[in-house]
């Protein structure tokens, strides 16, 4: 248990359960997101508001932030009136968020000329996980740090894992993400073929759950049948993001990922068609014919 308040910047969709989980698990709690509204919950049930990233800086040890992406977690902590500009040295900054790799080292490198620590530890399981607080987190930076924030770890996630130097965190989650995303797309595209060529795309995949293809990436396939793709825990334009970043790593790292890469124009052209919103099994609706 920290002896001190925890600032938590960032609780939307999955920010929020996890913020939740903190407080439940006995942490206080300073909360600040742009949208006044996502913080009342929390501040029922005892978190205290703050007006602004140096607010949360000024006034806590450590800091977690879950953000959309790497433009958001830039600015929070290098931006003007960001973290960087107001916190003390020897903070701790537990970034709950998905990033680039190159991103995590650079922010951290930077962090460190201030004395400063940068813990990248996005996480995995969706809102549903979060509610529950049985995400997987994935940590990458100082073990010391990593023990010290292992109490808001176990708060939000039953699987955390310490993945090594800084931007290992990040680079696992991306990793994970390609595998997860490119996989279901690839469930996607076989049963739009199905439909393309006459075959009743259902039964294709009654088929497919009996034979050879993997069971667990056919899991809750079902759902790519709906004609409701709304509401979903992870939005297509998110997991078109997050496998943007995973191959902004294969071209950082000069490794081909052709797999990953048609997944992601199957994603862009349901991005274009208007399902941004809508769950990743949207792509579907790409291939219907009238």
């Amino acid at each position: 248990m920290f002896n001190e308040p925890l600032g938590f910047i960032g609780v939307g969709n999955i920010g929020n359960p996890m913020a939740l989980n903190l407080i439940r698990a006995g942490h206080e709690i300073h909360v600040f997101d742009l949208d006044e509204a996502r913080m009342a919950n929390l501040i029922e049930l005892g978190a205290n508001p703050m007006e602004s990233v140096s607010d949360i800086a000024k006034n806590c040890p450590t800091i977690i932030t879950s953000l959309p992406g790497p433009k958001e977690i830039n600015e929070v902590i290098a931006g003007t009136n960001g973290i960087l500009e107001n916190a003390v040295p020897g903070t701790i900054h537990v970034d709950l968020s998905t990033n680039l790799p190159s991103e995590a080292v650079r922010l951290a490198k930077m962090y460190e000329a201030e004395g400063i620590i940068l813990l990248d530890a996005p996480v995995s399981g969706g809102v549903p996980r979060a509610i529950d607080g049985t995400l997987a987190v994935m940590v990458g930076g100082p073990q010391t740090a990593f023990e010290k924030c292992y109490p808001i770890f176990e708060a939000i996630g039953d699987h955390i894992f310490h993945m090594g130097e800084s931007g290992n965190g990040a680079l696992v989650k991306l990793i994970n993400n390609l595998v997860s995303i490119s996989a279901r797309q690839t469930v996607v595209e076989a049963l739009a073929l199905a439909n393309g060529a006459g075959l009743d795309p259902e039964r294709a995949l009654e088929v497919m759950q009996t034979g050879s293809a993997n069971r667990q990436i056919l899991g809750g396939a079902e759902k790519i049948f709906e004609e409701d793709y709304g509401n979903p825990t992870f939005a297509l334009r998110l997991a078109r993001k997050d496998l943007g970043l995973a191959l902004q790593v294969g071209i950082e790292v000069e490794t081909p990922t052709p797999m990953a890469s048609s997944a992601y124009e199957n994603l862009t052209r349901a991005l274009k068609a208007g399902y941004g919103d809508s769950s990743s099994d949207s792509a579907f609706s790409i291939y219907k014919k009238d």
